[in-house]
């Protein structure tokens, strides 16, 4: 497969794996909790004040391969953004980079702005679930270079779409020659293979409007049987090629010929070309009730089958999302009327429709998935996700990452007007309130290997838990099986897995792993995982014990699958 060449491509690839881990400090008083004796959670709803490449570093101990969805509008490198370029890469190149505004004459922005994207993509994609999806706003200006990347990251094979998007339908008069009304959201999962990936959409609207017969079951439309593409033929699909018989007189139909089914019907197109049926035989014995033959203008006869509106359980009928979004609700002007109504001004330039994001969200989760958005900006994204879940009754949560100054008094101040009702709304469900919690989160101090040894910036035992349970095992930490009292972490699929430790010190330079807690140990099917700062044991004891030692901090990586 072609790759796209960058410059500082072959420095930044990995950079993603050198990335420290931080720990996410929680803020009560800047958190929408339950009750007054709520406290902040990561397994609620988060706000995260922070640079959104360690933030979402942070995230991977508790959350990878949890998120379902991924919406994210990143700078689009008009040149006139003045985004800074701030990842501190121990390189010449990236030194010079670092701290300066990119516009448009600088003639590297391009660089800039992938060298930026492609660890936070890296990361985004091990968020994901197994049948998650990634959506991405994006304009001209980098649509084709950001389309590459996603095939080299995600994979060419995970590509769904790329959906054009009518943002702005008078078109943008600054334009030369073209007046551009819309933009594009690159849509990929992270393995398509799997059908929960892309949900399908109810009917409704002019869709609707074909169902126009109705019958003892209910409401339904007629779709010729006959398959209409002229690809699948008689020769290439043999099996779908057979005759029905037709009572003439009520239009009910057979596989076999009788007194009553007398008139043969083949899949035969409008020049008498063989064809074939959509359904093969057996499916079509099964389901003769929902089918029918009719005469024609033509003089011939064809099959129909009945397209209900509703299933045997009252669900709605289902279609496939079209790339082309023409709604009226999902342009920017919605975007910052919503805003206005919740501010009394726009504090951002082309704040996203909550519609938009809705759209997607309808695409790609269910009620009780998770949604992380990166690039928070104004907070459309949570809000999207609250509005969803107060119309169908779900309870999707949301994370929010933000870099900027404004991560309280706008992104999060939005989510809590959101909850808490915005008077001046012209929508009744937003004057009342969606309702919901969120923790807000910034980044504490990163756990690093060199200031724990020097017993500089100890975490408390949960941070530390989460990230060595995580980077020993590949496997998220199930907090509701620790007990620190007895150092027990949990099981994980090959270990039981222990970690001896305090955030002191003292405690660290006299707590070995020794016999007397080795003895201790409760028996276990599998090995038991120990990390801690030293041991007193020889191998041969260990390997007797089944007992395998990983050095606090270092030493968790061998054990990664």
């Amino acid at each position: 497969m072609p790759s796209l060449q960058f410059k500082g491509k072959s420095i930044i690839w990995n950079y993603h794996l050198t990335t420290p881990y931080y720990q996410l400090k929680p803020s009560r008083e800047k958190s929408v909790l339950e009750s007054s004796k709520g406290k902040p959670s990561l397994e609620d709803s988060l706000i995260i004040h922070g640079d959104n490449l360690l933030a979402i570093k942070a995230l991977l101990p508790h959350f990878s391969s949890k998120v379902k969805c991924i919406y994210i509008d990143p700078p689009y490198n008009t040149g006139n953004e003045k985004w800074v370029y701030n990842d501190n890469v121990s390189h010449p190149l990236f030194k010079d980079w670092l701290k300066k505004t990119v516009d448009r004459e600088d003639l590297t922005r391009h660089d800039k702005w992938l060298c930026m994207m492609t660890p936070r993509l890296k990361l985004l994609r091990e968020l994901l679930r197994d049948d998650g999806v990634i959506f991405i706003s994006i304009d001209d200006n980098e649509a084709h270079r950001l389309r590459a990347l996603m095939d080299e990251v995600f994979g060419e094979e995970n590509f769904v779409a790329c959906i054009a998007a009518r943002l702005n339908p008078r078109g943008r008069t600054l334009d030369r020659f073209v007046a551009k009304t819309h933009e594009h959201i690159l849509l990929y999962g992270k393995d398509v293979s799997h059908e929960s990936s892309i949900n399908l959409l109810d009917k409704d609207g002019a869709a609707v409007e074909d169902y126009d017969k109705t019958d003892e079951r209910g409401i339904y439309r007629e779709l010729e049987l006959r398959n209409r593409n002229p690809v699948f033929t008689r020769q290439n699909r043999p099996n779908l090629f057979y005759p029905f018989y037709v009572d003439p007189k009520t239009g009910e139909t057979a596989l076999e010929i009788s007194k009553k089914y007398s008139l043969e019907v083949f899949p035969r197109n409008s020049k008498s070309e063989d064809g074939c049926w959509t359904w093969g035989k057996e499916k079509s014995h099964k389901q003769r009730k929902e089918l029918l033959g009719r005469k024609v203008s033509t003089g011939e006869w064809r099959i129909y089958r009945k397209d209900y509106l509703y299933d045997d359980d009252g669900d709605i009928a289902t279609t496939k999302a079209k790339a082309l979004w023409l709604e009226r609700n999902i342009n920017n002007e919605n975007g910052k009327e919503i805003v206005s109504q919740i501010f009394g001004n726009v504090p951002f330039d082309f704040p996203k429709s909550v519609e938009l994001v809705k759209k997607c969200l309808l695409l790609g989760t269910r009620e009780n998935d998770l949604v992380l958005d990166s690039f928070a900006g104004s907070g459309t994204t949570a809000h999207a996700v609250l509005a969803l879940n107060a119309e169908d009754g779900g309870n999707r949560k949301f994370i929010l990452i933000e870099q900027e100054d404004y991560a309280d008094d706008v992104t999060a101040e939005r989510v809590r007007r959101v909850i808490n009702g915005v008077k001046k709304a012209k929508d009744d469900a937003l004057q009342r309130g969606y309702g919901g919690t969120f923790s807000y989160m910034t980044l504490g101090k990163p756990l690093q290997d060199e200031a724990m040894l020097k017993g500089k910036a100890l975490p408390d035992y949960l941070d530390l838990a989460r990230y060595v349970y995580f980077t020993a095992t590949g496997e998220q930490l199930d907090e509701s099986h620790v007990n620190e009292s007895k150092f027990y972490l949990g099981e994980s699929k090959h270990y039981s897995v222990y970690m001896i430790y305090k955030p002191d010190v003292q405690f660290l330079k006299n707590t070995p792993l020794s016999l007397d807690f080795a003895q201790k140990l409760p028996k276990s099917d599998k090995p038991r995982l120990i990390i801690a700062s030293h041991k007193y044991l020889d191998e041969d004891y260990m390997l007797g014990m089944r007992l395998e030692f990983c050095q606090l901090p270092f030493g968790v990586y061998k054990f990664r699958a």
